[in-house]
């Protein structure tokens, strides 16, 4: 059962990335000066659906198989160990925000002015901020419930049935460790709610020609670690 879930959920990644890739495709063929307001639109929707699609489908495999999510092997060790609950920190978006505002200064500096995230309101910036506050905030009370679980490994029922026969398998064993998996599926699931309620957040307050810009960066992030995590795993294993 756990092969074919993994075998499962590989595909459901491998589908993701490809989805990924094509909405790239698609975000940076937008020329921003040509394109309409409705079509930029219509871009940050379909990429917020998409990825509200992912989510869904994640929501099921937690249900099948919470720890392979929260270590899975279809990322490598380099991206698995900036993995945040199985995924993203929900303040990346925010600190994308920042990056990609810093990187494009110079440009609106020299007076190429595209609505871009180089041209943030003071408004805007205020609406970040406090955004930024308030899922640090809730990022921080996620991290002590993945705390406590780890923790309560040591605790009642699984230290006592280890003490009392190390490593052998019962019913009694299955059950606690199947309790242990529906909190970490109820974690990841309300962890994954966080990171799109942030994304509709963060798209709210952009424009729509900055929220193609913030996706453009997103995308290519996500994707750019997973090859550079996998071409790292090729050099080191020879």
């Amino acid at each position: 059962m756990a092969s074919s879930n993994h075998s499962n959920f590989c595909c459901a990644f491998r589908n993701w990335m490809a989805q990924q890739q094509q909405d790239l495709d698609e975000l940076v063929a937008a020329d921003p000066t040509a394109t309409s307001q409705e079509e930029l639109e219509h871009l940050r929707d379909k990429c917020i659906k998409h990825f509200k699609e992912y989510s869904e489908r994640r929501a099921a495999m937690a249900r099948q198989d919470a720890p392979c999510l929260l270590s899975p092997p279809w990322c490598s060790a380099f991206e698995t160990a900036f993995m945040w609950v199985g995924g993203c920190r929900p303040s990346l978006f925010i600190r994308l925000i920042y990056c990609v505002c810093g990187s494009e200064l110079d440009g609106f500096l020299r007076g190429e002015r595209r609505g871009n995230l180089a041209e943030l309101s003071a408004r805007q910036l205020e609406m970040i901020n406090d955004l930024q506050c308030k899922t640090v905030k809730e990022e921080d009370q996620f991290s002590t419930r993945i705390a406590s679980l780890q923790e309560e490994i040591a605790d009642e029922p699984l230290a006592t049935m280890a003490k009392r026969s190390v490593g052998e398998w019962s019913g009694e064993v299955e059950a606690a460790m199947a309790a242990h998996e529906a909190a970490m599926a109820e974690v990841i699931c309300e962890a994954d709610k966080l990171r799109m309620e942030t994304l509709k957040e963060v798209m709210r307050i952009l424009s729509p020609v900055q929220a193609v810009d913030l996706l453009i960066a997103a995308k290519q992030l996500h994707i750019s670690m997973h090859c550079w995590g996998s071409r790292r795993e090729e050099q080191t294993s020879t």
